[in-house]
């Protein structure tokens, strides 16, 4: 793509309509984007300038700011060769016993089966990737080595920051010198695993997973699924031992199933805690299990991630890559069926960035922001929450790198 061009007749949003006090639909106009050096350079309507930069047409799709991914495992998977379905799930520990099993044989295969997944949802919106990869004593760092090869040769597609992740447990397996090599060799996010039920130790396994974090300057993201007041209590320690480290808005926890099976007083106090230390939740808006409840969350100022998780791995062979699909799922489970509450089902898939704000006032695209979009059919965003339309294309900095305009 050239380094300036006129991305033309582009849908955005510009406002919200009001009956009787409520929102009953979006403002859209036909508006001009120059894209220079991968940002947007200006924003015009009506007639383009009558100059020499050449132009690229929308055709009047909607544009929206491209999907971040803030949870996904590219490693281990069975996505991009042959198909497979999962054995029955009988604990967390079988399944950390099945994977001690195949790992060392996967990792011939890890780089080109990332690579697949990484085309699934590239071409499904996102340009952005939070990668846990599997720290641990049956392979070492191989599959976060061949994970980073597959991401690289992506990297025109998408940034990406990985997270060194103890799967078979920080204490349990002894990963903490694995992780602290892994820290070394450019992760910039430490893992964690139920510190109760895998590690056995919750104070001892939080404070080895926040020492290194301090240690390396890295952020948090540990993977919770320990239910009731066990898992309450674990998020009661990490709040505390966040804001003695002064980790503000650098832990998140991914799944969090207490915050689903606990009562809503609980939930609400707890909620409060993380929104002031600015502790973010990430779920894939589980049906099979208690989903932590994001209308509460969202409410107390919790900022809030859908994530795709695992695709067609040993530990479920389900997965579409779609995190629009998530997020609608998202809505229809919590009733999220009017025009803003859709609307704010996007954010959670693009960390944050809304076309709109609360009020109806644009606060994206605007001049200098980094120009990746995603083009679909849709009239609005609600619009595209809703039914779920195919993606025309997708642009990253500028460039078109899934679809066609």
């Amino acid at each position: 793509m050239n380094k300036q061009f006129w991305l033309s007749n582009v849908l955005l949003e510009n406002g919200f309509v009001y009956e009787d006090n409520e929102i009953t639909s979006t403002k859209k106009t036909v508006e001009h984007l120059l894209i220079k050096d991968g940002k947007v350079a200006a924003i015009k309507k009506g007639e383009l300038p009558s100059d020499d930069i050449p132009i690229l047409d929308a055709k009047q799709s909607l544009v929206l700011p491209s999907f971040t991914e803030k949870h996904i495992h590219l490693d281990k998977g069975h996505y991009g060769g042959p198909w497979k379905a999962s054995t029955p799930f009988r604990g967390v520990f079988d399944r950390i016993k099945e994977e001690e099993g195949f790992l060392t044989d996967f990792l011939a295969h890890t780089t080109e089966r990332a690579e697949s997944l990484l085309q699934l949802i590239t071409g499904n919106g996102v340009t952005a990737a939070r990668v846990h990869c599997n720290v641990d004593p049956v392979i070492g760092l191989g599959n976060m080595e061949r994970v980073t090869t597959a991401l690289e040769n992506d990297k025109d597609k998408l940034n990406y920051e990985l997270v060194a992740f103890p799967q078979h447990g920080l204490l349990r397996s002894n990963a903490a010198s694995l992780m602290k090599d892994a820290m070394r060799n450019g992760v910039k996010v430490v893992g964690g695993l139920d510190p109760a039920t895998i590690d056995n130790n919750i104070e001892a396994s939080l404070e080895k997973m926040m020492d290194i974090a301090v240690e390396f300057d890295a952020d948090v993201d540990i993977h919770l699924h320990d239910g009731g007041s066990l898992g309450l209590y674990t998020i009661k320690r990490l709040i505390q031992m966040a804001e003695q480290a002064k980790w503000q808005g650098r832990v998140n926890i991914s799944h969090a199933y207490c915050l689903g099976n606990s009562s809503i007083e609980e939930v609400s106090e707890l909620a409060e805690s993380m929104a002031e230390q600015q502790i973010s939740i990430a779920t894939t808006v589980p049906i099979d299990v208690p989903c932590p409840p994001i209308p509460l969350l969202y409410e107390k100022g919790v900022k809030l991630h859908i994530v795709n998780d695992n695709i067609n791995d040993h530990w479920s062979p389900f997965g579409s890559g779609d995190l629009l699909q998530r997020a609608s799922r998202m809505a229809e489970k919590f009733g999220w069926i009017d025009e803003h509450s859709l609307t704010r089902a996007l954010g959670f898939i693009t960390d944050g960035t809304y076309p709109l704000d609360n009020k109806g006032n644009r606060q994206w695209p605007r001049v200098g922001d980094e120009a990746s979009f995603v083009f679909t059919d849709a009239s609005c965003s609600a619009e595209a929450i809703a039914r779920i339309p195919l993606r025309k294309a997708v642009m990253y900095r500028g460039n078109v790198v899934a679809g066609k305009l």
